[in-house]
């Protein structure tokens, strides 16, 4: 060799330098890698940027134009129209609600008027029917007056009063009753009760009568004082069922 050094030495400094230079070129390539990742990234950035400004550009023209759009239908005919719609439709609700204002007053005014003569009529209804009570009372007691002194003035009052009961009991009609009580006879054909037997009797054309019998006043059945009459068609009527009385016997005593 010209500078004195072996091959050997020679060949492992040319293969440092080799290694050298691969080392560097190594660097160097993940250098521009990331140099183009960041460009990337960067053209990314700006592309988003351009977008948005481009939508706030819309959206200041779209602005713009809504804006202009507004301003114009203000100064239209269409908004004078509206305006005027609107201020008609607002008299027409504040005049509906003064009527239904009135109308809750006359509502008012026609419950107060209607409670009031309610009360009125239950006031006038209660002293009324004092007034008929206290008259009825006192009227009744009148009419016992003179029934009293009726009695007193004719003895006889209280005994047809007495026998006028005794018609109705035994099954005359008010109007058979009144028949009996001016004294005239009555034809009768009908049933007839009697108190004592708890039971009725049929009569067949039978005359009732109210008349004196040894000065005492009577209801008459053919002759007969109702007593007795009622005692023979119980007699008869036990003779027709052949009736006869059960007799208790004396067993006496067993020894």
């Amino acid at each position: 060799m010209q500078d004195g050094r072996s091959p050997t030495t020679v060949g492992r400094e040319y293969y440092r330098d080799i290694k050298r230079q691969t080392e560097e070129l190594k660097t160097e390539v993940m250098e521009l890698q990331e140099r183009k990742e960041t460009a990337r990234e960067e053209l990314e950035r700006a592309k988003k940027e351009i977008q948005t400004e481009r939508l706030k550009g819309a959206a200041t023209t779209a602005a713009a134009n809504i804006a202009e759009s507004v301003g114009s239908l203000f100064g239209s005919n269409k908004v004078k129209t509206l305006e005027r719609e609107n201020t008609a439709l607002h008299r027409e609700v504040a005049t509906h609600e003064e009527t239904i204002e009135a109308l809750q007053t006359e509502i008012q005014t026609i419950r107060a008027d209607y409670s009031r003569q309610v009360l009125e009529m239950q006031q006038r209804y209660l002293l009324e029917k004092d007034e008929m009570v206290t008259k009825h009372q006192t009227e009744v007691s009148r009419l016992n007056a003179l029934l009293i002194k009726a009695t007193e003035w004719f003895p006889w009052f209280r005994v047809m009063l007495r026998i006028e009961k005794l018609c109705l009991a035994v099954g005359f009609t008010h109007e058979q009753t009144a028949h009996l009580m001016t004294g005239k006879p009555l034809p009768y054909n009908g049933e007839l009760y009697s108190d004592e037997h708890r039971r009725k009797f049929r009569t067949n054309d039978v005359t009732a009568k109210v008349g004196t019998n040894n000065g005492k006043l009577i209801l008459a059945i053919d002759g007969l004082h109702i007593g007795e009459w009622f005692k023979k068609q119980f007699e008869r009527l036990q003779q027709n069922v052949d009736w006869k009385p059960i007799q208790k016997k004396n067993k006496g005593f067993k020894l």
